[in-house]
């Protein structure tokens, strides 16, 4: 048998675990990694910063292409990255995060570029460690556990260069085996059932636990089965299909449509929380529920965060854990609820309207296939993005929830569209956030990436300055130059387009997709078109 590198056994084992792409910047540090990952058959994606790195390699994730792998060299390519790999830990990605650094005898003596990798990113991870001799094949097994076991997240494992070029004739380790799914028990389970079966007002809140733990089909059976109307965040949008006559579609940042769902919540006798983390919620959220109220949390871990409190708790597998709670009942909700929840916040987003953010977006959901998935960036058109977009299935709206970052919904499509090459993707973002990674577009003409790029242009932080407004302050550092977009598109080897009406936006987004490169298709909106709706 031929003898192996540890950097070969990392990459292999990656690869065995279902990983098809790796994406990062190379450095020095990282070669002899990045050379065993592409010996493997996972394919090293070259992104123009780290930070975006991750986020492709979450795109991927979602797309079905196994946990992402983010690689960064030492120092400033580790320091690059931190963002994603915190924006992993609280969006519950499973996440590999490989880093380079010197051998423990030049750390006591050498001192460019170095810190302690493991240091700084402890606090945003599920687990950091520097691989030892002889320790690669169980260092990764752990790591791949770690990674993908309950509530998902970050893991990063420290290559000093020697080690990730140590050569071993076996590397002997125990697999992991997966926890079986724990399901409710006991005394709680049977109050709990009983509640569920007497409500007439049962109502269920799910999050981005279900998501990630494959629970979806179970929440909608569990859904229709107790005639339960459903609210989700928006990572979970999608559960049901938004137009469901359940589905009063998705909460998080809007005060407008807080303004609709939570008097639902406090009039429902029954709340099922499934998979909800409140990571994703605005503060209007924070104890949303009346003393005394009959509250069911089934949660991927115990509650630590103090948002709410359940009158029960269970720690448990969601699809396990609402199978367990399955009764069955008779609600006794009007049954145009969900339909008359729709059709008022979209008159207060003014969807109808003939331009603005929300029209922007009822247009492409109308030009666009189905199966389209979209990602959205942080800032005002991702509220009113996330209230508007209708979605079909789960996974087909993308966005940073938890630390809400901007400058993520490129390259969250691109990750996508590697992954899944055929589906039509689409990223919409703000004018500000586009200009956070430019570079990323000539990531997807290198890789002739069909992908039409929706931008806002009201060339303001336009969500900062309402703040501002609403507090009575000064405009200070929310104002911008413009920038025309479609001119830098076509510097940059891409197409770009104006668009100022719903049918120029519909026949730009159908040019863009039968194009074998990025489209920038750069929408006006006025500077206070957002007042009053998100």
């Amino acid at each position: 048998m031929t003898d192996l590198s540890a950097s070969d056994v990392i990459a292999r084992r990656l690869a065995e675990a279902g990983c098809r792409f790796a994406f990062g910047i190379p450095g020095g540090e990282v070669l002899a990694l990045t050379d065993a990952l592409d010996r493997a058959g996972i394919a090293v994606v070259l992104s123009r910063h780290e930070n975006c790195a991750g986020f492709m390699g979450e795109g991927a994730w979602h797309g079905g292409a196994g946990p992402a792998i983010l690689f960064a060299t030492i120092g400033p390519g580790v320091a690059n990255a931190v963002n994603v790999i915190a924006n992993a830990w609280q969006d519950r990605v499973p996440m590999i995060v490989l880093t380079g650094c010197v051998t423990a005898a030049d750390a006591h003596t050498y001192t460019h570029q170095v810190f302690d990798h493991v240091a700084l990113l402890a606090p945003v991870t599920k687990a950091a460690f520097r691989v030892e001799p002889g320790t690669a094949a169980v260092v990764v097994e752990k790591a791949l556990s770690i990674a993908m076991e309950g509530r998902p997240g970050p893991v990063v494992l420290d290559f000093p260069i020697d080690v990730q070029r140590e050569v071993r004739p076996a590397w002997p380790v125990a697999r992991a085996v997966a926890a079986a799914p724990t399901a409710p028990a006991g005394e709680a389970l049977a109050e709990a059932r009983t509640w569920i079966a007497e409500a007439k007002r049962p109502l269920v809140i799910a999050g981005l636990d279900a998501v990630v733990q494959g629970a979806e089909g179970v929440v909608a059976d569990f859904c229709r089965a107790h005639h339960a109307p459903l609210i989700t965040t928006y990572k979970a949008k999608g559960i049901l299909p938004e137009d469901d006559p359940l589905s009063l579609g998705a909460a998080g940042l809007s005060p407008v449509a807080d303004a609709e769902l939570l008097p639902l919540v406090a009039e429902a006798d029954c709340v099922i929380l499934a998979g909800y983390d409140p990571i994703e919620m605005r503060v209007g959220w924070r104890d949303p529920f009346a003393p005394g109220q009959r509250v069911i949390e089934v949660a991927a871990a115990s509650n630590d965060h103090f948002m709410h409190q359940a009158s029960q708790s269970f720690v448990a597998d969601i699809a396990a854990g609402l199978v367990a709670l399955t009764v069955g009942g008779g609600a006794t909700w009007p049954p145009d609820l969900a339909d008359g929840v729709r059709t008022r916040l979209r008159a207060a987003y003014s969807a109808e309207a003939p331009w603005g953010p929300a029209a922007i977006v009822d247009a492409a959901e109308a030009a666009l296939p189905a199966e389209t998935v979209v990602t959205v960036d942080s800032g005002a058109h991702r509220i009113v993005f996330s209230q508007v977009w209708r979605a079909r299935a789960p996974r087909s709206v993308l966005q940073s929830s938890g630390l809400c970052t901007m400058g993520a919904a490129v390259p969250l499509a691109i990750g996508r569209k590697l992954a899944e090459p055929d589906r039509p993707v689409v990223a919409f973002v703000g004018d500000a956030g586009v200009e956070m990674f430019l570079g990323e577009l000539a990531t997807a003409r290198d890789h002739r990436l069909s992908l039409p790029v929706v931008v806002f242009i009201d060339v303001q932080l336009a969500l900062i300055e309402l703040k501002q407004r609403g507090a009575q302050m000064p405009e200070v550092g929310v104002t911008f130059g413009a920038t025309d977009f479609p001119a830098v598109a076509e510097a940059l080897g891409g197409a770009g387009i104006w668009v100022e009406t719903r049918e120029a936006l519909a026949e730009a987004l159908q040019a863009a997709l039968a194009r074998d490169t990025f489209s920038l298709i750069a929408a006006r909106i006025g500077r206070r078109d957002y007042d009053g709706r998100i």
